[in-house]
């Protein structure tokens, strides 16, 4: 029986692999910035539409990792890492990453990964009642051979059933940028890119190779997209220059956020003064304390479009993260404006408001955060700056339910439960604010469950 129960643990370490394949990374931090946010919907907008589905059920999240990722993790939302962008030369070679994704959704690829770890899990379990036979017979180096083979055959049907829906997400892809009028160029060049890295990184490109993989090769990938793509009538359409401007734009700023300052500074000299460089610039200079210097390149880009958001955005950002909350209420107040109390702006704008410490200013700042939540109640940063005006107040209860919404979207939920049985006592019972709080309590505890019965 311990010889079994040794080829067993094995088993399952195998399979567990093979259930891992399945699972796109969860574990990562996502990045909110309100410019970025609005160029990946534009970007995704006529793509979401081409597959048949409705744009305000699709969303588009930024994963803050610098590989080169995207992935669906069921629903409809599209997770794409910052090093995707980063790596990307053009808004078309995005676009074409994005409908790939749209293909996973519209094939329901994430809800039939069960269906390809059921087959592969079937192979496993007649490996396992044949290999413990053999093991029973007296023949543990044949019960050991059937184990090895049993699981080699498993993960080999999951990792084909993976390359058959890859494969399946590419011809969705090329449909979707078809009807969108969007060339494929673009993903064309996208998959170059990945091949240039499987060279770099020594990736066989083998046919023996290929049956190990839960992708595709990229090359074959290219050439049968290539047959595809050269017979559309979209191949010949230009980029969308304006597209293309933001793109660069938002992946200048990004760079900076995300580089080490020295690099982003060697990457965007001083000696260029285009609104790349200078948006790059000014978060390298920020990070740096550089405070004078990073206003410097915010007041230059406001100086070039005095209405963009954006520009007034950065310039409040960086004065209310250097101590000078009076002095950012300004820009943020007309990017709030500008861009009708977009929520992450908003909720920015709101945070100023309060650190000012001038208690004038929590009313506004009340309804500047209430309207941000209303628009986008997975902020936890505003919900925990509108607990904070609550609590000034002196209205402990909405404090509370505010410290409960941002601590079950932070996964603190043990105070989550607590902040919402606090809230509970204190609000009108009947209330919608009531009722959000046993909602809270509720989808806090079945969390937890959830981690127990993972654990």
């Amino acid at each position: 029986m311990r010889l079994i129960s040794t080829y067993f643990a094995k088993l399952l370490a195998a399979f567990a692999l093979v259930a891992m394949a399945a699972q796109p990374v969860a574990a990562q931090s996502v990045l909110r910035d309100a410019e970025t946010e609005a160029l990946l919907a534009d970007m995704a907008a006529p793509l979401i539409e081409a597959a048949g589905l409705e744009p305000g059920n699709v969303d588009m999240v930024l994963i803050n990792d610098r590989s080169i990722n995207a992935f669906v993790a069921g629903g409809q939302v599209v997770y794409i890492h910052t090093g995707l962008i980063e790596a990307a030369d053009t808004a078309e070679e995005v676009q074409g990453v994005i409908a790939h994704e749209l293909g996973h959704i519209t094939g329901g690829h994430i809800n039939r990964y069960s269906e390809g770890i059921g087959q592969a899990t079937n192979i496993t379990i007649l490996s396992l009642l044949l290999g413990a036979a053999a093991v029973l017979a007296g023949a543990g180096e044949a019960g050991m051979g059937i184990l090895a083979a049993g699981q080699q055959a498993a993960v080999g049907k999951f990792l084909a059933f993976s390359r058959v829906q890859e494969s399946s997400a590419d011809a969705a892809g090329a449909e979707y940028l078809s009807k969108a009028g969007i060339s494929g160029r673009g993903s064309l060049e996208f998959f170059k890119k990945l091949q240039n890295l499987e060279f770099r990184y020594g990736v066989s490109q083998s046919d023996d190779a290929a049956f190990s993989r839960t992708h595709p090769l990229s090359g074959d990938r290219i050439a049968r997209l290539r047959e595809t793509y050269i017979v559309d009538p979209a191949w010949e359409n230009p980029a969308d220059p304006v597209l293309q401007q933001r793109f660069e734009r938002v992946k200048a700023k990004l760079f900076g956020y995300q580089a080490d300052p020295a690099r982003t500074l060697r990457e965007f000299p001083e000696t260029r003064n285009d609104v790349s460089a200078r948006y790059a610039r000014a978060y390298a200079y920020h990070k740096n304390a550089l405070i004078d210097q990073a206003l410097e390149e915010a007041d230059a880009l406001i100086q070039l479009d005095p209405e963009d958001p954006y520009f007034l955005e950065l310039k409040g950002q960086v004065l209310l993260e250097s101590g000078r909350p009076n002095e950012a209420l300004e820009p943020l107040r007309k990017a709030s404006r500008l861009t009708l109390n977009e929520p992450l702006i908003a909720s920015m704008f709101g945070h100023a408001l309060i650190a000012t410490e001038n208690e004038e200013h929590f009313v506004e700042a009340e309804q500047v955060l209430r309207a941000a939540v209303a628009r986008d109640r997975l902020n936890p940063f505003a919900w925990y700056q509108l607990g904070v005006v609550y609590a000034a107040k002196g209205d402990m209860p909405r404090a509370k339910l505010a410290s409960a919404e941002q601590q079950v979207m932070s996964r603190q939920y043990p105070q989550a439960i607590r902040s919402a049985q606090a809230a509970e006592v204190g609000l009108p019972k009947g209330s919608p604010d009531w009722i959000r709080a046993q909602d809270i309590g509720l989808q806090a505890r079945a969390a937890l469950e959830q981690i127990k019965e993972r654990r």
